[in-house]
């Protein structure tokens, strides 16, 4: 610490060059942050993945249904402890704004196949002797104010018309995006779609005994649907959330080539500023080393400026990056398709260690020029 007035003195220097300096690590890792938490958000449904689940959709898209029929052959194969099918409705609250996830469901399996979701048991019996019975999640209740008891009105998108439920339980789940979903049951969903489209649904999810099996029974339930009108798709369901993901973009891919450029010419401008400050001081480095500082002393002298720069501008963006997204997540103006997003302590802490590594990258050259410098070549430049 007897070194402090010195060095910060050393930074302040030039507060112009300084505070342009800072500026840009606030940004890139105001930007990194930002494009993290994205990220992680597009990720929420890998991470809940269960292990042990399956889902067979169309071969050709997810958005093509499959027979219903389909269901009781899956249940006979070897390995399947469990069957459910699910349909996406697609339909908005009140105003296009106001979207979130809304899921067709059999009532009879979904618990099942599904039991980190929680529900009082009183809440879920009521909703499967309500043919217009609704489910929510925490969040999503927490988000519009619902209660258990609201009539609860969905203007459909895909299927056009006003669709009128009644809200019979809030459930919670294992994050975010589980709590921002709403399931109804499929029989009032085949009773409003009608014609043919009433013995379709959207997609299988199976639970099976040993996750080990899960690529053989995957290849059976695709064998022995091969070569009909309807071909299925099986993967595991982590799989089938990676792949949902992607059809937004690979958000991974972004993050990385974005945060690399960004870094990359971050390390150029600081490593530029650190050397242009080092070279106007090269009189002051010379006179020090005359009146006793060691070489080292003097190289760890500018690898703390710049590090210093690296962590203050880096922290301060990293905290502007959770404080804009809390904010961005409250207003909600993401339409639902984005209900977990957050930046996590591990990608704060990824971010830090880019910042520390920006500096001493930075830093290094600079200062091993310093340490280098001969007090005479120093000298004549007094």
């Amino acid at each position: 610490m007897k070194y402090a007035r010195l060095l910060f003195a050393n930074l302040f220097r030039k507060k112009i060059r300084l505070t342009l300096t800072l500026a840009s690590f606030f940004t890139a890792l105001l930007l990194f942050g930002g494009l993290a938490a994205v990220k992680s958000a597009f990720n929420a449904g890998v991470d809940v993945a269960g292990v042990d689940r399956l889902v067979v959709i169309n071969r050709v898209s997810l958005i093509q249904p499959v027979p219903i029929s389909y269901e009781d052959r899956i249940k006979q194969i070897k390995g399947v402890k469990y069957v459910t099918h699910q349909n996406w409705f697609g339909g908005i609250y009140k105003d296009p704004k106001n979207f979130f996830p809304q899921f067709a469901v059999e009532v009879g399996s979904f618990r099942q196949v599904f039991p980190e979701f929680k529900i009082p048991e009183d809440q879920w019996q009521t909703f499967v002797k309500d043919r217009q019975g609704a489910i929510v999640g925490a969040g999503l209740a927490k988000r519009f104010g619902f209660k258990v008891g609201d009539r609860l009105p969905i203007q459909g998108t895909i299927l056009p018309g006003t669709w009128e439920f009644n809200i019979d339980g809030i459930c919670t789940g294992k994050d975010a995006s589980q709590e921002s979903q709403m399931w109804f049951q499929y029989d009032y969903f085949k009773e409003k779609v009608g014609g043919s489209y009433k013995d379709m649904v959207g997609w299988y999810t199976l639970r099976v005994d040993n996750p080990d099996e899960s690529g053989r029974i995957a290849k059976v339930i695709d064998d022995q649907f091969s070569n009909s009108s309807y071909e299925t798709k099986t993967s595991t369901e982590k799989a089938f959330a990676i792949g949902f993901a992607k059809q937004f973009g690979n958000i991974g891919a972004l993050v990385l080539i974005v945060g690399s450029v960004v870094f990359f010419i971050l390390l150029l401008v600081t490593g530029n500023s650190m050397a242009v400050s080092v070279r106007e001081r090269t009189p002051e480095v010379a006179v020090l080393k005359a009146v006793g500082y060691s070489d080292t002393l003097v190289l760890w002298f500018v690898m703390a400026e710049s590090l210093i720069i690296a962590v203050a501008g880096g922290m301060a963006g990293l905290l502007a990056a959770v404080g804009l997204i809390k904010i961005v997540a409250i207003m909600g103006n993401l339409g639902g398709m984005l209900p977990s997003i957050s930046v996590s302590g591990s990608q704060l802490a990824l971010g830090v260690c880019a910042a520390v590594a920006v500096g001493l990258a930075s830093g290094l050259l600079p200062a091993l020029g310093a340490m280098r410098l001969r007090v005479v070549d120093g000298l004549r430049r007094v």
